[in-house]
Order: C-alpha cells, then structure tokens, then sequence
C-alpha cells in the first residue's frame, strides 16, 4: 500500500493541470459547526438525499420547497407522527414526487432522528461526536436503524451536510484495489473494516480529513470521487 505522499505524486502525476489543494477539495464542517446545526436541516438534507437517488439532483432540489412545506419545515417530531391516510394524500400532491417507498421512508427517518437527538441533546450532536476512524460503522447504523439508507446513500448523506466521511465510489473501490486492500466491493463487514484501516493509517499519516483522501485516491487513478 502506497504512501498517502506517493499518492499524492502519483495523483500529480495524472492531473497535472491541477494543484493538490484543487485535487484534495474543501475540508468537512468542524464538530462544533456540524453540533450547531439544526436538526430539521440535518433530516431535510437526509431526505433530499433520499430522493435524489436515481434522479436528476435539480429536478429535486426544484422541487425541494414544496417538500418542507408538505413535511412542515423537516419537524422530525411531526413528521414521525404522519399517518399513513397523509402520506397516501402526499401522493396526490403533483408538487412533489410521488415515490410512495421514499415518503414513507421520511416518516421511519424522522423517528430515528428523533430518539438519536433525545439522547444526544441533538442530531447534530450525535453526528459530531462519532469518531470517524470507525465511520463505516456510522453507516451502518444508519442503514439498520433508518430506511433507504443502504449503499452508498448514508455517506453521501454524511457528505452533504459536512460530516467527515470517506466515499466508496466506483474510482475510490478501483484505487483500493490497486494499491492491494481489497479484492472486490466492499459490502461484507469485514472488508469494510479492512477499508477503514486503510483510510486510519492515511489519516494519521497526512493528518488530512477522510474525505480528502477518499478524492486523492479516485484522482490517484485518474478520476475524482
């Protein structure tokens, strides 16, 4: 396994019309930043994630002010409490898109971000305070505990509203590959966790964020994650 500075050459290498700085991207929000952020921004962002699966992201994002006002601004607390009479109703709504699963995944959503935040004193909270040198297991939670939130959704969740996390990208799974980590996707917890050692050692290496690294190994092969 290479060097978190021989990938940076190598990198260079194939992008050399780029600086590192350009390559490696912005950094993700501090804990304190991400603490501060309200829980209904956080649950809007995971559920515009939710909907942007498989969608173009500005046919939903142009529709996202029809979705807090039929999701009363991202309450998590009223959300959770919707019916299913309300949410068979929002599919009548041709403001929104009308993905009967995706609704209902919103209501499941809510409850989670609900307990997590009582126990956390915020949603935001319990985001910051995971350690992301175990962050595959952050996904994981989010998948068990919350709905549609499997595959790569969680990270990119993760991603969207400034958690530190590393992405598994067909580029970042490629450059894994090459540099002798794993023999296939990872989806297995064991390879999981063989990702996650890969990604600590860099870590504590270069003393970079993940998410950084993740786009330094996806440039690492000629692409970006």
């Amino acid at each position: 396994m290479k060097s978190f500075s021989q990938l940076c050459i190598q990198a260079q290498n194939l992008h050399p019309e780029l600086s590192l700085e350009a390559m490696l991207g912005g950094a993700p929000l501090s804990d304190e930043e991400l603490a501060a952020t309200p829980d209904d921004r956080l649950f809007s962002d995971m559920t515009r994630r939710i909907f942007r699966a498989g969608l173009k992201h500005s046919l939903v994002d142009s529709k996202w002010p029809a979705f807090e006002t039929a999701f009363f601004g991202f309450d998590p607390y009223k959300v959770s409490l919707l019916s299913d009479e309300q949410i068979e109703k929002m599919m009548q709504n041709e403001a929104l898109i009308r993905h009967l699963g995706k609704l209902k995944a919103a209501r499941a959503n809510a409850l989670m971000v609900s307990e997590l935040s009582q126990q956390k004193g915020g949603f935001g909270h319990f985001l910051a305070d995971w350690p992301v040198t175990d962050i595959v297991s952050l996904w994981t939670l989010l998948k068990k505990e919350g709905s549609q939130l499997g595959g790569n959704s969680g990270a990119y969740f993760l991603r969207m509203v400034g958690k530190d996390t590393f992405m598994l990208t067909d580029d970042v799974v490629t450059a894994l590959k090459a540099q002798g980590v794993i023999d296939k996707k990872p989806t297995a917890q064991r390879d999981l966790k063989l990702v996650q050692q890969a990604f600590n050692h860099w870590y504590e290496e270069s003393g970079r964020p993940m998410c950084q690294i993740s786009r330094l190994l996806a440039h690492s092969i000629g692409r970006k994650d």
